[in-house]
């Protein structure tokens, strides 16, 4: 599928993996919607062919306006990223007790939930669309993680979460095959984003040493290569790509 002349949405698109892949997509020819929540997007840079939408992904009607935002950019609405996601650390029973219930229901909510709240109400649009060769219409990339494959101590809500999006990824892509629709999922291991840029040296020196190969960190660049990938082969659906230098995660 080509990025050229067709609307996209990104959520988490003020930073990271999402402002990566903002920047990929838009130098592709793609009119792009870069959701985040409203502080991001107001600290968030200036380009060409991305307009910024304050929303919050767990909430369906904020999610809906910006959905509208695209189909109304006149082009149609082909490519849908989910790079929203937050994350906590904490065991299910520490010496502070038993794991906090609010903090867990946050992130499976922003992670999990807000992933489909997007999708369901993008896929929708998608598939008023016309479609191309062979029927197509759009893909769907969600982020998930190694996490939830190798979760590690005191990961248990955001391992949750990130195996939720795993798990939604085949049912999904079943789901809106009839729409000509595909989903993919990708599960970074450590990418060197603005949460790691507070991270001494020698640590992040320790997180590379353990990657097989290559012996570094990830890029959001390369993340947002690896979706323009996707959305290109058009025979990629329904399945979920390690992105991480072949770590295995260890218990801590």
């Amino acid at each position: 599928m080509d990025t050229t002349d067709v609307a996209a949405i990104v959520t988490g698109g003020a930073s990271g993996l999402g402002g990566a892949t903002v920047r990929r997509l838009a130098a592709g020819g793609a009119r792009v919607i870069a959701i985040d929540l409203p502080k991001a997007v107001d600290g968030a840079e200036a380009l060409d062919g991305v307009e910024y939408v304050g929303a919050d992904v767990t909430d369906g009607d904020q999610v809906a306006a910006a959905v509208e935002t695209a189909v109304n950019t006149g082009l149609p609405l082909r490519v849908v990223v989910n790079c929203a996601g937050i994350g906590t650390a904490g065991r299910v029973l520490s010496k502070k007790g038993p794991h906090d219930l609010g903090t867990f229901e946050q992130v499976i909510g922003v992670n999990l939930i807000g992933t489909f709240n997007v999708m369901r109400l993008a896929a929708e649009a998608i598939a008023q669309t016309e479609p191309l060769a062979d029927g197509a219409r759009g893909v769907i990339v969600n982020t998930a993680s190694v996490a939830a494959f190798e979760g590690q101590i005191g990961q248990i809500a955001y391992s949750a979460s990130k195996g939720g999006v795993v798990g939604m990824t085949v049912p999904a892509a079943r789901d809106l095959a009839q729409y000509g629709i595909r989903v993919m999922t990708i599960a970074p291991g450590i990418i060197d984003t603005p949460m790691l840029a507070g991270v001494e040296e020698s640590f992040r020196e320790q997180l590379a040493a353990g990657i097989p190969f290559p012996q570094r960190l990830g890029t959001p660049d390369e993340y947002a290569q690896l979706v323009a990938m996707i959305v290109e082969h058009d025979y990629l659906n329904g399945e979920v790509i390690r992105f991480d230098g072949g770590l295995r995660m260890q218990p801590r």
